[in-house]
């Protein structure tokens, strides 16, 4: 995820009685230790990776590239063996989209490339645009007033928002890194979003940038171009704020440029020179299937007493467009992938079924594993609880880049505190060593964490998640940590398996009726 990426702290940690499930854990090490041995061995995760970037390429929901990831991971469910691996519907996403292509040149006052990405679901131009470049603040962007006034100035004109130069002294600064024991040992809240924020944003902000867009459009203006002070050193970070629903205005075409790029832009104009820039930028839309899909598949249970619950795991096929989302979430999902390959090849019994999935549409608000979740948890109005519910012992996510695995969040539910410490103590020695009461937001766990069912994000290490590869053009192959996907393919594997064959369904906490905190996004 997502568009916010805000870090709430909410308070100390919680330390509360653990009570009855203080209880010592029954932990088949034997199986723990067969799954680590057999991954170090003969991991797949770079054949996983390879055809879920390399191949699929960009995996925008609904379009080409997730179809390719999404019917390979069936496939290759499949041939492993895996039952009732499909792509299931979840409701209506809107357009499918892809850029077929893409330059932008700088054509006075000399010829130069440009580094700059179309945003996701923008219109492509009727051939080559040329023309000036008009300058205006990232406030004067969203002040319809200031635009109103000045539209007659944007006619032919390619709009460019860039305020001040980015800081370089960044650059001294380590780009990637690992949690220290300090880190680990003081996690706040992560990610967390509030319903009020989702509703100033969508019934404030959203409706002030269609606004914006229509007047621009309105005014003929040639395209909206963004070069932001993040976008430095190679790195453009490109999504899009709207356009996927049936329902949204088209704009006009909508761009994100590198910062340098814009900077010397306005240094041109503000010298006197006359910039002109040309662009060709084809895109290919259609509405021939308007569904949104995510990936199933399990592996059956063994127990007759216990096969018809769920242990569930998962994380997002879907990324953005300007690279192939390895680490946004390719990472997460070939560790699932790795992960159910690995209980389902060595031959282990699970008592319960396992059930993994992979979303669409976590992107733009959760919406593959909310509308998951409401087909087959919980009502999204009436907040009444479906039979299936009651079966579901736990979901796993994996959606925090490439980095290894160092914890996992208990999601304030503090029963879980002493089992997923004992759960990780094998794994002590790989670095896993860390059980937070913390909460974190803003991906697929969410979903089943509103619906009563215990659902939990793992902590991982940063590596450059948010400083270089998170939304960006960068989210490529080469960045992905191969050696720490296979740890988090160990622990992944054996916390599944564990659920599975523990005596009980694990501990749940009170269930509460409230709109889910994405619904409407």
């Amino acid at each position: 995820m997502k568009y916010i990426k805000l870090n709430f702290i909410f308070g100390a940690l919680l330390f509360a009685s653990t009570g009855s499930y203080a209880q010592q854990e029954v932990i088949d090490t034997a199986a723990f230790s067969r799954i680590r041995k057999a991954e170090l061995s003969s991991s797949q995760i770079p054949q996983i990776a390879h055809y879920l970037t390399d191949v699929s390429g960009p995996r925008l929901t609904n379009s080409p590239g997730y179809a390719r990831a999404a019917s390979w991971a069936v496939a290759t469910m499949k041939k492993w063996g895996m039952t009732n691996a499909a792509t299931e519907p979840w409701g209506t996403f809107g357009k499918q989209w892809e850029v077929q292509d893409f330059s932008m040149m700088m054509r006075a006052p000399y010829n130069a490339q440009i580094r700059a990405y179309p945003n996701p679901w923008s219109p492509g131009s009727t051939g080559l645009l040329q023309g000036e470049v008009m300058i205006i603040t990232s406030a004067q962007a969203i002040d319809t007033v200031y635009l109103n006034s000045h539209a007659t100035g944007f006619k032919g004109k390619f709009v460019l928002v860039t305020g001040e130069a980015a800081d370089y002294k960044k650059d001294f600064e380590p780009s990637a890194e690992r949690l220290a024991d300090t880190a680990l040992a003081n996690l706040k809240d992560t990610y967390m979003v509030s319903r009020s924020m989702i509703d100033m944003y969508t019934t404030k902000y959203l409706k002030i940038f269609k606004t914006a867009d229509r007047i621009l459009k309105n005014a003929g203006a040639l395209a909206f171009i963004s070069a932001g002070r993040s976008n430095v050193n190679g790195t453009v970070f490109v999504q899009g704020r709207y356009g996927y629903k049936l329902t949204d205005p088209e704009t006009v075409p909508q761009v994100t440029m590198a910062s340098e790029d814009g900077q010397k832009i306005k240094r041109l104009i503000q010298s006197g020179q006359k910039v002109e820039l040309a662009m060709s930028f084809t895109d290919k839309t259609s509405t021939e299937d308007t569904n949104g899909y995510n990936v199933v598949g399990e592996i059956p249970g063994t127990d007759p007493k216990l096969k018809s619950q769920l242990v569930m795991l998962g994380g997002h096929l879907d990324s953005w467009q300007a690279a192939t989302g390895a680490t946004d979430n390719a990472a997460g999902c070939i560790v699932m992938l790795e992960a159910v390959r690995l209980l389902d090849s060595l031959g282990l019994k699970p008592k319960r079924t396992i059930r993994i999935a992979l979303w669409s549409g976590e992107e733009q608000g959760l919406l593959g594993s909310f509308g998951y979740v409401k087909s087959h948890f919980r009502d999204g109005v009436k907040f009444t609880v479906k039979p299936e519910q009651a079966k579901v012992s736990a979901y796993f996510n994996l959606d925090n880049g490439t980095g290894k695995i160092r914890g996992i969040f208990a999601q304030n539910n503090e029963k879980m505190k002493p089992i997923f410490e004992q759960w990780l103590k094998p794994f002590n020695d790989l670095g896993a060593t860390t059980v937070t009461m913390a909460n974190t937001g803003s991906t697929d766990h969410l979903a089943f964490d509103w619906a009563g069912i215990p659902g939990f994000q793992f902590v991982q290490d940063p590596i450059d998640y948010e400083t270089r590869t998170h939304h960006s053009n960068m989210d490529d192959y080469d960045h992905l940590m191969i050696d720490d996907l296979k740890q988090a393919a160990i622990i992944v594997a054996s916390f599944v398996y564990q659920a599975s064959i523990r005596p009980e369904m694990l501990p749940r906490k009170p269930l509460v009726n409230e709109t889910f905190v994405f619904d409407g996004f």
